[in-house]
């Protein structure tokens, strides 16, 4: 059956009148389908950056540490000892809507190659997941999808996962949001980059059969949901972590030769987007008979084996003299290994199949014109900080609810199914710490690791959100005992298109620069996914809240010096920062008072700077032996948390004369940490030395959290509050 290629067909696509113009006017003639499906995802927001590239170009990417930043697969960067680590997050949020299993499984098989291309060997997983509401009729299918199958995927693998985070907002009931993240280690000297080279070289198809599977994937992942967005089954992807272990243990096999010129994983847009951007980077042509490409079903069209995204495949440029060595690698592991090209001299992308050429493109037009939008922005005037107000509830029953409340619930339910340990090099699991730590295989060193994001505080104010971002991120990493390096970031927002979603959009990365440069924590990778939001019932435009996850990623050159969040038997507490009760956009005014409003705490780059410089310092020389960082749900939360990791309980004093009671426990300050040391003057004195504030706040003793005369609660009945949310949420009991 033949097609008619017009503007209607371009439209279809994803394609604005505009844009399909640009297309004739590059070609000189209408483009033959799979030409036009060529432009439409090479040209689609989740592969070009339209809307995003502007305004990614100003956040900080380079430090003396910084070996490859954005542009290659993942970030680069040097931990010393001639090592590298490697490292990435990236999105698969309408895929999980819609199947959730197979979207997260992909979703971390796709994160795992773009990894390993780099000559990596995964280390480790992490994640960043928003639901909708737990009351919505869908949340449980979600959920229940999402976590099997992060969890399948990642533990068949063999990669633990060792972090993440998850949030639940009636934002995303429509729109979850399943964002990935994979750490690997590499030789500094064994790199691999994407950029191909060698005119004549063989570009070479290994890996998994090709299927109709995925295709437009990546302009679904550029359009909003509706009511049909159910039926969309056939864009979902479909994994397969055992061809996924064979495909990294072959390739690192393979890269251990000096065989391979140049690799690229087939991620979103399949063939297209490998070939494409390795040419282009490169500088050269490239040719593919589309006749050698491994086919799972029969009467595959050229459109659709090139636009396919069908997992567990590698596009490599070979030496000539190496593919025989390479072909051997491949057969052995019982993957497929196909010659399906060429490079040439011609700057073209030529495509063949069944003797007839299917797209014959200028790579450079496809590459470097595709559409820049500056999209018109409007701010919305930001919430004034709020007042503290007044509350009739208990501190004891304003941390009961907090502490089984859906964002502060313990997640063990999801972290018990994934394997955190596989490999052997876990030394802090999910709970243990503010950050995983996984330890460098043969060396001391460790790498800290964790993903963080605070939606609400987004939602009132963009900019202080993505500053927030990042500064949780160091935080957490900072609380290890480990220097911050970098960070990658996975950036969900609306649709661009709207006027005021751009505007949160813009804001956050201001907020994410000015963070990152006051941290000196470049960002080294990242992903944009927009258009996440779906159509309410009357046709409004429903968006999620402006979602800027950060995964970040530090290092300690003594594993042994790291430290957790648990209390130890016996030791003094105090709190590390300023406290003057900040309770706007708090989950204390959520959960407690049932409100959102006001505007989220104050940002102070420099209070977070010299604070978490002066903590990492004394973690380091053995000073504190227990840390966490104040976050979601305040002080009392923290220390809550604290002995729920330990069993340990803690008798506090008296809130301060100058703070309210519930502001002082429940505000969510930044720059704040709670350390337990066995020493306290000594410790006053140096923080009053090094200009930083800290307060006395009690000690560890017995089993239950009491503060002075309010309140003395037993740990085990928090802990059974604590531990019942997600469960309940599953239709399970303790």
């Amino acid at each position: 059956m033949s097609v008619t290629v017009d503007v209607n067909l371009a439209q279809s696509f994803g394609l604005t009148n505009d844009e399909y113009e640009k297309v004739l006017s590059i070609m000189d003639r209408t483009p033959t389908l799979t030409e036009l499906g060529i432009f439409s995802v090479m040209w689609s927001e989740h592969c070009s950056y339209k809307s995003s590239r502007l305004h990614l170009k100003t956040l900080p990417t380079k430090a003396p540490w910084v070996i490859h930043g954005p542009g290659e697969n993942a970030g680069v960067v040097d931990i010393g000892d001639g090592l590298a680590a490697v490292f990435k997050m990236e999105s698969h949020n309408h895929p999980s809507f819609i199947e959730p299993y197979q979207g997260a499984a992909t979703g971390v098989g796709g994160i795992l190659r773009d990894v390993f291309t780099m000559g990596a060997r995964p280390v480790a997983n992490l994640n960043a997941l928003r639901f909708g509401d737990p009351k919505h009729a869908d949340t449980r299918r979600v959920v229940d999808g999402v976590v099997r199958g992060i969890g399948g995927y990642g533990n068949c693998v063999g990669v633990p996962t060792v972090g993440g985070e998850v949030n639940f907002h009636s934002a995303y009931n429509g729109n979850p949001l399943v964002n990935a993240m994979t750490v690997g280690i590499a030789a500094q000297d064994r790199i691999f980059l994407s950029a191909a080279a060698g005119v004549g070289n063989p570009v070479v198809y290994v890996g998994s059969k090709t299927g109709r599977d995925g295709i437009h994937g990546a302009t679904m992942s550029s359009a909003e949901f509706d009511e049909e967005s159910s039926s969309k089954r056939p864009t979902v992807q479909v994994g397969d972590p055992f061809t996924e272990k064979l495909l990294i243990e072959a390739c690192l096999e393979l890269m251990a030769t000096d065989a391979v010129v140049a690799i690229q994983d087939m991620g979103a847009a399949g063939l297209t987007s490998s070939a494409v951007e390795m040419a282009s980077k490169g500088s050269v042509g490239i040719e593919l008979d589309l006749d050698h490409v491994p086919q799972r079903e029969t009467n595959m069209t050229a459109y659709e084996m090139m636009l396919s995204e069908s997992q567990e495949r590698m596009l490599m440029v070979l030496r000539p003299d190496r593919t025989e060595e390479a072909r051997r690698i491949f057969e052995k592991w019982e993957l497929d290994f196909a010659v399906i090209g060429h490079l040439t001299d011609t700057g073209r992308i030529t495509v063949r199949h069944l003797d007839k050429i299917e797209a014959d493109i200028p790579l450079g037009p496809l590459a470097d014109e595709a559409p820049i939008y500056d999209r018109p922005t409007q701010r919305q005037t930001p919430p004034e900080k709020l007042d503290v107000p007044e509350s009739s509830v208990t501190l004891e029953e304003a941390l009961k609810t907090l502490i089984g409340s859906p964002d502060l619930a313990s997640r063990a339910w999801i972290w018990n199914q994934y394997d955190s340990t596989v490999g052997g090099q876990t030394i802090k699991r999910p709970g243990g710490a503010d950050a995983a730590i996984v330890r460098v295989e043969g060396t001391n060193k460790a790498l800290a690791l964790t993903t963080d994001c605070t939606p609400r505080y987004g939602q009132a104010n963009a900019y202080n959100g993505g500053a927030q971002a990042v500064i949780e991120a160091w935080r957490n990493i900072t609380a290890t005992g480990a220097t911050p390096l970098a960070v990658t970031d996975n950036l969900n927002f609306g649709s661009p298109e709207n006027p005021a979603i751009m505007a949160q959009f813009v804001d956050a990365i201001k907020g994410m620069g000015e963070a990152c440069r006051a941290l000196d924590f470049p960002v080294v990778s990242g992903n944009v996914s927009l258009y996440n939001e779906t159509r309410s019932e009357n046709g409004r435009a429903l968006a999620i809240q402006p979602t800027p996850a950060i995964g970040g990623l530090g290092v300690l050159e003594d594993v042994t010096k790291a430290i957790g969040l648990a209390f130890p038997e016996q030791g003094e507490l105090f709190l590390v920062g300023d406290t003057e009760g900040e309770l706007g956009q708090s989950l204390w005014l959520r959960e407690v008072c049932g409100r959102e409003e006001g505007a989220p705490p104050t940002i102070d780059l420099k209070a977070e700077k010299r604070n978490g410089d002066f903590v990492r310092e004394q973690i380091l020389q053995g000073t504190v032996k227990a840390c966490h960082d104040v976050s979601d749900g305040g002080l009392l939360v923290a220390l809550t948390e604290m002995a729920l990791a330990s069993g340990h309980g803690c008798a506090l004093t008296e809130t301060p004369n100058n703070v309210a009671s519930h502001a002082f426990w429940f505000g969510e300050d930044q720059a704040r940490y709670v350390v337990v040391v066995n020493e306290g003057e000594a410790f006053i004195k140096t923080a009053q030395k090094a200009n930083v504030p800290v307060r006395h706040l009690g000690k560890i003793e017995g089993d239950h959290i009491s503060v002075a005369s309010e309140f003395s609660l037993n740990i085990e009945t928090l802990r059974n509050l604590n531990e019942s949310f997600l469960p309940s949420l599953m239709g399970e009991t303790l």
